[in-house]
């Protein structure tokens, strides 16, 4: 804004954001939402219990795809090997619907439900679509690797995501970057996240390729919320050992 008597024309331009500020506001923006902030006084069980979204967000989580296993699983003919695929995505995405229409209901936030309920239709609209079981888990294995080459990059170049999201949600946007001690630390924790989402698809991906469809849905369960948790932890506690000074 200019002054009074002065010519707006001579008032430099404000300087455009840059990708980075504003990739990092996103990410700390949905830290923050999630519970991830080192400089609340809470426990690392209550942390990591609020990003996972307490039991609701552990059922809406969890329950679609465990539904689908046991019914595919139960509904395997003995003679032909086949199981009910309709039947199975049917219940699957009507229970993530249910907890949708909950939220809509009850007028809480609908966004974690809402993109759940995406993901698991277009999942099953493929897997009808084809009429195999295992690519009720391809849209899973996109997922994971693209978040797993993100955070794998965002380390080697020098711009971790975990850095990112964690400057801007404690007011230093990049200036992390000049820490050695906090690069080191941020860089680490992105090649730990990446490491996750690439052993998801490691021990999956023989399983799709084998037609496992048992069998991959129950590790796909196994290796989510259970994983999830204690890097959420270790993330939590790494950033808050870095950003929290405890008094001399």
């Amino acid at each position: 804004m200019s002054t009074p008597g002065e010519d707006p024309r001579n008032t430099p331009p404000e300087p455009e954001p840059r990708a980075s500020d504003i990739l990092g506001q996103a990410l700390g923006s949905a830290a923050r939402r999630a519970g991830l902030d080192p400089s609340a006084e809470r426990s690392t069980g209550h942390v990591v219990w609020h990003a996972m979204g307490g039991w609701r967000g552990v059922a809406e989580s969890v329950l679609p795809g465990l539904v689908f296993v046991v019914a595919y699983t139960l509904t395997i003919d003995r003679d032909t090997g086949e199981a009910n695929l309709p039947l199975s995505l049917g219940l699957s995405v009507g229970l993530a619907l249910v907890f949708t229409l909950l939220r809509l209901l009850q007028r809480t936030p609908p966004s974690a439900a809402l993109g759940g309920l995406i993901a698991t239709a277009a999942a099953a609209a493929l897997a009808l679509l084809t009429g195999r079981g295992e690519d009720n888990f391809v849209p899973g294995f996109i997922t994971n690797a693209a978040y797993g080459t993100a955070l794998l990059v965002s380390a080697l170049i020098g711009w971790s995501l975990i850095g990112l999201a964690a400057g801007y949600l404690m007011g230093e946007g990049t200036a992390w970057r000049r820490d050695r001690r906090k690069r080191r630390v941020f860089f680490w924790l992105a090649l730990a996240w990446a490491a996750l989402f690439y052993a998801r698809l490691a021990v999956q991906l023989p399983l799709y390729f084998a037609g496992d469809v048992a069998t991959l849905g129950t590790l796909k369960l196994v290796m989510g919320l259970p994983l999830f948790a204690p890097l959420i932890a270790v993330t939590w506690l790494a950033a808050r050992a870095l950003y929290i000074r405890k008094p001399q």
